[in-house]
């Protein structure tokens, strides 16, 4: 709650106490007085006086202090009874946040005067509600992806130990047979290596503890280099690639990181690109701004899909596998970095094509 709203709720409690206090204390003072020196003045006074005369008089001299000290008992009596009531708000709100953790799902209900506070308090409770969720989500799909990985640790794993028995176990064996067998076994073993990495991402995954290191750097160059890097892959999925941007292009920032970043969304160009068509990089460089784009033509992703695609654990086409796709950390990862650099990322898709935007605004 805003401190200006904590004070409009505090002043409002306290200007209706101090309200009540006056108004009780005048119509208790005035039924008193009019039915003690008023309607029963005479039966109070014959009574006393019977009792004891020196007391009666001792009354009758004293009339204007007694009746002071009473109007004052009587305004302290009110003032411990509504100030009493006042501290009750406190309680309700204790059990509230009380009930907020042990029943988030129940509304919270608080008296009038306390309108404002319960509407904070019950959309806390919402908030709660959706954290819980959100987390109780994002931890269920990673148990998901790695109970799955772990499962397909033991295919590659399998082959290579079955291949390399036969070598061992089969002493005549063929030139070109021994040349296949240990091919298969070095493939295998490089997926197994990947996914061995792909779990060391996961578990050291955490996107607040990323450090950078800001030098500066040549993106123009940094892209020549991931695209030498991935053109093997190119060449696997029949891709051609074309880039736009100028000679050099001096940024201060992690290049390593954005190495990392850039490269996630070439790899992701090239896994979900049709064969035989063309990723395009644009890089350009304005008074405001530098934009780089990484194109490719792929299927239409669906609105609620764009949605979470920078989602952790998020993988747009469910239906790949993870020998085919990644630990759906890549998108998560490119974005944090590029927020780190105080830059801005976002996707946009049409029947066509899908594209990443990114954004470096210079100061």
């Amino acid at each position: 709650m805003k401190n200006e709203e904590f004070l409009k709720l505090k002043n409002s409690i306290a200007r209706k106490d101090v309200v009540k206090i006056l108004l009780y204390s005048l119509v208790c003072i005035i039924v008193f007085s009019v039915m003690v020196d008023g309607i029963y003045n005479d039966g109070i006074a014959n009574y006393v006086y019977s009792i004891n005369k020196e007391f009666y008089h001792m009354c009758v001299a004293n009339k204007t202090i007694i009746l002071g000290i009473v109007y004052v008992i009587i305004f302290s009596v009110i003032s411990f009874i509504v100030i009493r009531n006042t501290n009750n708000y406190l309680m309700e709100v204790v059990l509230s946040i009380d009930q907020i953790l042990k029943e988030p799902e129940k509304d919270i209900k608080l008296s009038n005067d306390l309108s404002l506070l319960e509407g904070k308090l019950n959309k806390i409770r919402i908030d709660l509600i959706t954290s819980k969720n959100t987390a109780k989500e994002a931890e269920q799909k990673k148990s998901d992806l790695i109970m799955y990985m772990a499962h397909d640790l033991k295919t590659p794993l399998t082959s290579v130990i079955g291949y390399l028995s036969l070598l061992t176990q089969e002493k005549e064996i063929s030139k070109e047979l021994r040349e296949k067998y240990m091919q298969i076994a070095l493939d295998k073993s490089l997926r197994l290596e990947e996914l061995t990495n792909q779990f060391f991402e996961i578990t050291r995954y955490n996107l607040h503890d990323m450090p950078i290191n800001k030098n500066k750097i040549d993106i123009s160059i940094l892209i020549d280099q991931l695209i030498d890097e991935c053109y093997p892959m190119l060449q696997e999925r029949k891709l051609n690639y074309k880039i736009e941007k100028p000679e050099h292009l001096m940024f201060y920032g992690d290049g390593d990181k954005l190495a990392r970043a850039f490269g996630n969304l070439i790899k992701n160009a090239i896994s979900y690109s049709y064969e035989n068509t063309t990723i395009e990089i644009m890089v350009v460089e304005t008074e405001e701004k530098i934009e780089l784009v990484f194109k490719n033509k792929g299927d239409k992703i669906p609105k609620y899909k764009l949605d979470k695609i920078f989602d952790k654990f998020y993988r747009a086409d469910e239906s790949r596998t993870s020998k085919t796709g990644g630990t759906g950390l890549g998108l998560a990862i490119t974005k944090e970095i590029i927020e780190l650099h105080d830059g801005n990322i976002y996707v946009k898709n049409d029947d066509e094509f899908i594209e990443f935007h990114i954004e470096f605004f210079l100061i």
